[in-house]
Formats: C-alpha cells, sequence, structure tokens
C-alpha cells in the first residue's frame, strides 16, 4: 500500500501505491504466522497483561469524535463500526481483505477495516465515507461518482469513494491507467468501472480547482 509496485501488474505506471499490492504483503504475512504455528508455545512471563476475552472499554476518533464503546478485543473495526455505532456506509461483504467495500482511511491511508481490530484502531483518526462532507453536503469525488453514473446498485460505492479519496490525495495527477492501478483492490459485481475511472478524473479536476475536501 506504500510506494511498491503492484506485483501482480506488467510494466506500467505506478501511481504511488496499490491496494492490491498491499494485499499481496498481508497474504505474505500470514504465510509468516503460519510457521510461526509451527514453533513450540512459549509461556507468557508473569505478571504479563492479557486483554480479553472479556469485554473492555475502547475508545475510537471517528470522523473527529471520540465514541466510547465496549467491545471484545476479537470485534472488527468494521464491526464496532455497523453493529454498536450505526455508521453503516462501510459494507460487509467478502469479510476476507478482497472486494473492498469496507475500505476507511485509518491516519490517511485507506485499510480494509474487516482486517483492523477495533481495539488496535486506538488512538488513530478514523475517517468514514459518513465524515467525508457537512450533513447535506457532497464530497468532490462523491459528486463525481454521480455525475459519471458511477454505482448502480451502490453496494460497493462507499468503499469505491473513500479508496478514490486516498489515491487521490497520493496522485493527484492521476492518469486513466493509474486509476486502474491505484484502485485495483475495489471490485463492482455491476461493473461500473468506466464510471468510475471518469469519476475519479473528474474529482482529480475538481480538487486540483479548489473543490471543498475534508479529507
Amino acid at each position: 500500500m506504500k510506494s511498491k509496485k503492484d506485483p501482480g501488474s506488467s510494466a506500467g505506471p505506478n501511481p504511488g501505491f496499490s491496494r492490491r499490492g498491499f494485499l499481496g504483503v498481508g497474504l505474505g504475512s500470514g504465510a509468516v504466522g503460519v510457521g510461526l504455528l509451527e514453533k513450540p508455545a512459549v509461556a507468557e512471563p508473569a505478571g504479563a497483561e492479557v486483554v480479553g476475552p472479556q469485554a473492555v472499554p475502547v475508545t475510537l476518533n471517528i470522523n473527529g469524535k471520540p465514541v466510547n464503546l465496549t467491545l471484545e478485543p476479537r470485534v472488527t473495526l468494521l464491526d464496532a463500526m455497523r453493529n454498536y455505532i450505526g455508521l453503516t456506509g462501510a459494507k460487509k461483504v467478502c469479510d476476507r481483505a478482497t472486494c473492498g467495500a469496507c475500505t476507511v482511511m485509518l491516519n490517511g491511508k485507506i485499510v480494509y477495516s474487516c482486517t483492523v481490530l477495533a481495539i488496535d484502531a486506538q488512538g488513530k483518526e478514523i475517517q468514514t465515507i459518513e465524515g467525508l462532507a457537512a450533513p447535506g453536503e457532497l464530497h468532490p469525488v462523491s459528486a463525481a461518482f454521480w455525475n459519471n453514473d458511477a454505482q448502480q446498485c451502490g453496494y460497493c460505492t462507499p468503499g469505491f469513494v473513500m479508496a478514490a479519496t486516498g489515491f487521490l490525495k497520493e496522485n493527484p495527477n492521476p492518469t486513466d491507467a493509474d486509476v486502474r492501478h491505484g484502485l485495483g483492490g475495489n471490485f463492482c459485481r455491476c461493473g461500473t468501472y468506466m464510471g468510475i475511472r471518469k469519476a475519479v478524473l473528474e474529482a482529480a479536476e475538481t480538487l486540483k480547482k479548489g473543490g471543498a475536501s475534508n479529507g
């Protein structure tokens, strides 16, 4: 997700980060984790703090406001937002870090919220699609999606809007190929990719002209 070229792409534009590349890193890390399971278990040192399994206090800073919750440590950020806070913009689809429908920003970086534990998101700035613009207003990226019919059923749209917003922070002057590469970690079952790419390019122009943004 940082400045690494997508390992699955051919020689082409590298817009600065690839969510698909990030997924590859995550899978690689998982493989390492599996290897660790083969080692003998090591007892925790005496007096080591153990969190859970019972519910514990958790404070999340979401869209600039602290939210105090009591959650089991296994609850993901996605489930905390949807089931405990009522922020349902991020969608739960694959729940396996594949589709991108649950994309939010964590300290300004796009992440799959189904892969982040709520307890680990404490102390970080969480931004969801509900916080991109003031009530009753549209963020330039959201407006561009509307203008270009970049949604059909709309279920994947919040994730795409958040991914596009993060992408444009890193790539303010993208080409169509850059957009195709940079949003490779989000999928639309309805197949509105052409409209999505046009929307991101339009939003880039709007933002360069001083379009309002809470990002």
